[in-house]
């Protein structure tokens, strides 16, 4: 039994014939007659029965389809539901980001918070790459980073960039590299440096300098939050990647672009596809795509901070 040889029976006891039926319904005759028979195969009694050259309900198909009415009415009831859920413009919408994205974008989007607009969760989740896509289970949207060169995402989920974000070397004010515009692989290769755990993007262009220097570069703190290490290279505890637009800008740091590799990170957003379904998603996409372009606009090339 299904909603469809329900509405077909309705039908028939409303219509009183197989081909009146079917043209209500857009069906053939021939469509009708087996759907009523795939009906009756689930009902112990008869529900149908001749009437000269009419097919027409007997008591029991009578009140089945009664049962019917209120079947396609709840129906009717749910999908109005859903569809209201779905185009609510106001509804919650939850939105997780590793901490420097969450820094940068929250304030974003809490600006556009009111009424009439989507209620958002906001939560800071910072997990190693791989792990990232399991996050769309918990939240509508996962802010994500990601380098160039790492394996794409996987194909559960949708994935847009927000942004391409350069990653420059961090460093006091009055070091002595502080002095050149520009630094390379050669010239920060024997500092001592500060970087993110193993399994996190920026190690991969830690490596990348290690390579082009050929020599490895002497580790000595592991630090993943930006402003906990930022802290640390003010301190003198070595240099440090820092990404350029979504760190807050330190008094007592100087931020150099790197030549020679390609320091630069993908700042991507992860949901999973039904999540889009929903406007309230759609609306929270769409503005964290301008706060990017916001973002993006911070950039006044290399910056002594």
């Amino acid at each position: 039994m299904n909603e469809r040889q329900l509405q077909i029976l309705r039908e028939l006891g409303e219509l009183g014939s197989v081909t009146a039926t079917a043209e209500a319904l857009l069906m053939t005759p021939s469509a009708v007659s087996q759907q009523l028979r795939l009906l009756q195969r689930s009902i112990p009694v008869p529900l149908t029965e001749r009437d000269g050259r009419r097919l027409v309900l007997t008591d029991a198909g009578q009140a089945l389809a009664g049962a019917a009415i209120e079947v396609e009415t709840a129906l009717a009831r749910a999908r109005n539901t859903i569809e209201e859920f779905v185009e609510q413009p106001d509804a919650g919408v939850s939105v997780a980001a590793f901490h420097s994205a969450a820094a940068a974008f929250f304030p974003l989007l809490l600006q556009q918070a009111g009424p009439g607009r989507p209620q958002l969760a906001l939560a800071d989740e910072d997990v190693a790459q791989d792990q990232f896509p399991r996050l769309t289970q918990d939240y509508d949207l996962v802010l994500a980073h990601h380098l160039g060169q790492a394996p794409p995402w996987p194909g559960t989920v949708i994935a847009s960039t927000l942004l391409r974000e350069p990653l420059d070397v961090a460093l006091p004010g009055d070091h002595p590299l502080a002095a050149k515009r520009r630094l390379t692989p050669q010239d920060v290769a024997d500092q001592p440096w500060i970087t993110v755990h193993d399994g996190f993007p920026l190690m991969a262009t830690i490596d990348a300098i290690a390579t082009a220097a050929n020599r490895p570069l002497n580790v000595v703190h592991r630090i993943n939050e930006f402003t906990v290490a930022a802290e640390a290279v003010a301190a003198g505890g070595g240099l440090a990647l820092m990404p350029r637009w979504t760190t807050r800008p330190h008094p007592a740091l100087t931020l150099r672009p790197l030549s020679g590799v390609q320091p630069r990170r993908h700042v991507d957003v992860l949901h999973r596809p039904e999540r889009a379904a929903r406007r309230a998603v759609r609306t929270v996409l769409t503005e964290l795509h301008r706060a990017a372009a916001t973002v993006r606009s911070r950039d006044i090339g290399t910056r002594a901070t």
